[in-house]
């Protein structure tokens, strides 16, 4: 085990002078993700919410560490087979590397030098605790192999202590050169926009306790992607490349060219395909940003209705993820946005720093691309972006849905007057009304919010008199087109989940007199 975390020490210090993406803990857990069956990857976010990350990146370190023990005791009855075990995990972290989008040569260097570190550690150690002594060693007499107890300790303990130093400047050089990236940031003023988010309606938060906010606070905003190691980008050399069929005039921008451009402001839902029924992976925020279908005319795209040959919008991002919209969407005059603000702030680095994609009415796994470095203009027919090639739907309008956020479920309400509450959207449908149940009664219409726009979620609240006892609540809503929610259970694979949400809660008797 010690020369396995020397290993995994020196692969760091060599990856911060290559990427910090190849070291090998990452390496191999991005090559798990990417090769997750969607049920399963479902069933990690259900299981472990945002934290699924951290316990992929534990278990590859706890499977490393097995690993190594068992090459450790291996090792010593057998050096050789040992040491094999040591330097073929570093080949295995190789390949793992080199099998990520935008891997290059350099990528397979971490795991190379931790394996090969690794395998020269657990050469020394075991050489040192099974070289035979001469009969006529005596404590004190010295010489090389001679290695008591405590002198293989002291082996031991200097072999750790230099690992934990090479550890520690692998992820100090990292940090000066994510440095560069924060320093970026951090000068970004965002200009005023040319056009900006008209003023709230005084009724649209309802401020029921309980109730999301209106505005979902950036630290509170959902992050489901498959970056294990957040990209941190530096804006100052940062470049968006617009390309592909149908491309009369291909485009290369830069963050300032951007900021430059006459900037929209709009309060946007995005919403994850992988949120059951219920769940929290959605969210509103106020964006800044570039409108997306004025740059993609400008570059001479038209959509297919117009006889433009492309169909699909692949866009990609920094660290090789490839999303699909179709370009129909893109440009029938919603507010597709190259957004480079969230909520009166550039946008923070987990959610996407400098650009990212947001367009209304679709899953984000269609259309939310961050760390955006390129827009390539091709065809459905022809490319399959990350996600269509596991399974899920090449296009994935965002369904209708009610979610209630106060009673929590299994909650235990006084009895009386308790307001039932939570939010519904139909993103660039908007939402028209919204229903709430009772043990299978009669729907009640519940009390909306004031409407900001088609493209944002809606509050709502219903009054219910509640009854000592064990209730069922359900809620529905019907969107803006007049089509009501399905209560067809199904899951989120392949286009995202229906039903309607229902939770049970336990009222209590009313106090005796």
């Amino acid at each position: 085990m010690a020369a396995g975390f020397a290993g995994l020490c020196a692969a760091e210090l060599t990856a911060a002078a290559a990427r910090p993406e190849s070291s090998p803990v990452t390496a191999v857990g991005g090559a798990v993700v990417d090769r997750t069956p969607a049920f399963v990857k479902d069933w990690a976010i259900r299981q472990f919410g945002t934290a699924d990350k951290a316990v992929l990146l534990t278990g590859v370190v706890v499977l490393l560490a097995c690993v190594a023990a068992a090459a450790g005791m291996l090792a010593v009855r057998r050096r050789a087979a040992g040491v094999a075990v040591a330097g073929a995990f570093g080949l295995i972290g190789a390949a793992a590397a080199l099998s990520r989008p935008e891997a290059g040569a350099r990528d397979a260097l971490p795991s190379l030098a931790g394996g090969a570190v690794a395998a020269a550690v657990l050469l020394l150690l075991a050489t040192a605790l099974r070289r035979p002594r001469p009969a006529w060693w005596q404590p004190g007499t010295g010489g090389a192999w001679a290695l008591d107890r405590r002198g293989f300790g002291r082996l031991l303990a200097a072999a750790l202590a230099v690992s934990a130093g090479a550890g520690l400047a692998g992820r100090r050089l990292g940090a000066f050169g994510a440095a560069g990236a924060t320093a970026s940031r951090s000068a970004v003023r965002l200009p005023p926009p040319a056009s900006p988010a008209p003023p709230l309606p005084a009724g649209a938060d309802l401020r029921v306790p309980g109730l999301s906010p209106f505005l979902t606070p950036n630290a509170d905003f959902y992050r489901v992607d498959t970056a294990l190691v957040v990209p941190r980008v530096d804006a100052d050399t940062w470049s968006l490349r617009i390309h592909g069929t149908g491309v009369d005039r291909p485009l290369t921008l830069s963050f300032a060219e951007l900021l430059a451009r006459p900037l929209v402001e709009r309060d946007i839902t995005l919403a994850c395909v992988s949120n059951e029924v219920g769940g929290p992976y959605v969210g509103n925020a106020r964006w800044l940003g570039v409108p997306l279908a004025g740059l993609l005319r400008e570059a001479g795209v038209r959509p297919p209705s117009q006889g433009g040959p492309a169909d699909q919008l692949v866009a990609r991002s920094v660290d090789g993820m490839t999303l699909g919209t179709p370009v129909e969407t893109v440009l029938d005059g919603r507010d597709a946005l190259l957004a480079i603000g969230m909520n009166g702030e550039p946008l923070p680095f987990s959610h996407g720093f400098p650009v990212r994609m947001v367009v209304p009415g679709l899953y984000g796994y269609v259309s939310a691309c961050k760390w955006l470095r390129e827009l390539r203009l091709t065809t459905f027919a022809e490319y399959d972006a990350y996600w269509v090639r596991r399974g899920w739907a090449e296009r994935a309008p965002v369904k209708t849905q009610a979610r209630i956020d106060t009673p929590r479920p299994f909650a235990k309400p006084a009895p009386g007057r308790v307001p039932v509450a939570g939010v519904a959207w139909a993103q660039h449908r908007g939402i028209d009304r919204v229903e709430v149940r009772v043990d299978g009664g009669p729907w009640q219409q519940a009390r909306l919010a004031d409407p900001v726009g088609i493209d944002t979620w809606r509050q709502w609240v219903w009054e219910w008199d509640a009854e000592p006892g064990s209730h069922t609540l359900e809620a529905r809503a019907t969107d803006g087109t007049g089509t009501p929610q399905t209560g067809k259970r199904s899951g989120t694979v392949p286009d995202g989940a229906t039903g309607w949400h229902t939770i049970t809660v336990r009222v209590p008797a009313r106090p005796t007199p």
